[in-house]
């Protein structure tokens, strides 16, 4: 992503085509000066996803039947676009095409003077008489088969003309977003998406992230897609609600357990810019901060403080059948794990890369009201952690928690957790733990009630990266 005009551009040779060696040639501008020469290699692995795929949208009720396929290792299509358009609005060709440092400059630059001398206009020219630049695009970052048609689409967006596509989807945007990055011109696709395409967003399925081989499943596909739109075509509004729900639902590429060899190299299975090593930092200190009301409460049942505050004579064993009961409760429905010294015990710990926040919450909240006797009233788990956990939502449905688009851009420093804890690191290790305590005063704080309120954002990330957290200072 982003690379250089040098790597990306291919060896462009200067000689004349032939018409037995002419590829198929599409006027983007019928006038243009200039012609580029792409040559679109596609994996196996790759060309054989697509025909499936085309396979199985033929059998649906109502479908054209299955054109012959076209879909080959190597594709060669010839664009004769217009020098200026793409010097204009892209700073990917503006830079190759006219820095004579490039041979593609040089090569346009000879050509059209030796059609000058011949006083032949280049817009009126033969398409063999012009510059020829050859460029080379694989299926690395894509994954996707025919990006000719989105090559197409994307010069006739330069050339201020409408996309050929009528219809969008979300894995054709994703390969649009991602050669428009290549070269560029992300402005004006960003603008054809909502004008000309009409992209509407598909709505993230309840499926699974992860299927029974360990392997991610195309609904975990289909939200780091958007994500990655949202973030190269600069829509700030998706990037907050996609980088969220990743966050909240986790992902099998961040498992301990998984397989870090695996040949998944598109663009969208390790988000660009920090944001991958990003989204898993916060999904970290989400969980961290969840799970240390469970540990918070077993601490404080199994130390010597009596919990129990009615003073009767069975209040030692009201605690004592809290605790029980507390531990019964987590441990049946997979919220702690039991360890002991034997080194095999850790193999009973299952992988919780795939744990969903929003249900996570859900289950503590189901902790039962138990009691001893009739007499012991609100002495148990669920009366105290109820505020706490109704407290985690709303910090949870803060802007502080998904990714800020323009901030990221331009501050990132400030807005990284990532960056927050290495430069709590670099600090002198003899500073005290930062410490997160749940006051009365800020679970009744009227200005959380609000979305998006800058209060809010800042309280959802103290509290999210606090080293420590107290949910009882005040008892």
């Amino acid at each position: 992503m982003g690379e250089s005009a040098a790597s990306a551009s291919a060896d462009a040779d200067g000689s004349e085509p032939s018409r037995s060696d002419l590829p198929t040639t599409i006027d983007v501008d019928a006038t243009g000066d200039i012609v580029l020469d792409v040559t679109f290699e596609t994996s196996a692995a790759t060309l054989n996803r697509a025909r499936k795929a085309l396979l199985a949208a033929s059998k649906k009720a109502g479908s054209q039947p299955l054109p012959p396929s076209t879909l080959k290792p190597k594709v060669r299509v010839a664009y004769r676009v217009s020098l200026a358009a793409l010097k204009k609005h892209s700073k990917y060709f503006s830079n190759l095409l006219s820095n004579p440092q490039f041979r593609e400059a040089r090569l346009i630059s000879d050509f059209h003077e030796e059609l000058a001398q011949r006083k032949v206009k280049p817009s009126e020219a033969d398409i063999r008489d012009l510059p020829w630049i050859t460029i080379a695009d694989d299926d690395e970052a894509t994954r996707a088969a025919g990006r000719e048609n989105a090559m197409e689409d994307i010069l006739n967006i330069i050339h201020q003309k409408p996309p050929k596509t009528a219809r969008a989807t979300l894995s054709y945007v994703t390969t649009l977003a991602i050669m428009a990055d290549r070269f560029d011109c992300v402005t004006g696709v960003a603008r054809s998406l909502i004008t000309d395409l009409k992209f509407k967003w598909p709505v993230t399925t309840g499926k699974p992230l992860r299927s029974d081989d360990g392997n991610p499943t195309d609904t975990e596909q289909a939200l780091r897609q958007k994500i990655l739109i949202a973030w190269l075509l600069g829509q700030p509004m998706r990037l907050h609600q996609s980088t969220r729900e990743l966050i909240v639902r986790g992902s099998c590429l961040w498992s301990e357990f998984y397989d870090t060899e695996s040949n998944l190299t598109a663009a969208w299975w390790n988000l660009p810019d920090g944001i991958e090593e990003e989204l898993r930092y916060r999904r970290g200190c989400v969980l961290n901060t969840v799970a240390s009301v469970q540990r918070h409460f077993l601490a404080l049942f199994s130390s010597r403080e009596r919990q129990c505050k009615l003073g009767y004579d069975t209040s030692g064993a009201c605690d004592s059948f809290q605790l029980g009961q507390m531990l019964k409760f987590f441990l049946s429905k997979d919220l702690v794990y039991l360890v002991d010294f034997s080194p095999t015990s850790l193999d009973f710990v299952p992988d919780t890369a795939m744990v969903d926040i929003e249900e996570l919450l859900s289950t503590l909240q189901q902790c039962p009201n138990y009691q001893l006797d009739k007499h012991h009233t609100n002495c148990g788990l669920r009366v105290r952690v109820e505020p706490i956990l109704g407290y985690i939502r709303t910090m949870l449905n803060a802007t502080a928690v998904s990714l800020p688009h323009t901030e990221w851009k331009r501050n990132r420093a400030d807005v990284s957790w990532v960056t927050q804890k290495e430069r709590k690191r670099d600090r002198d290790n003899e500073k005290p733990a930062k410490t997160f305590e749940f006051t009365r005063a800020l679970a009744n704080d009227q200005r959380l009630r609000y979305e998006g309120a800058l209060y809010a954002d800042k309280i959802s990330r103290a509290m999210f990266t606090a080293d420590a957290w107290d949910w009882t200072p005040e008892a």
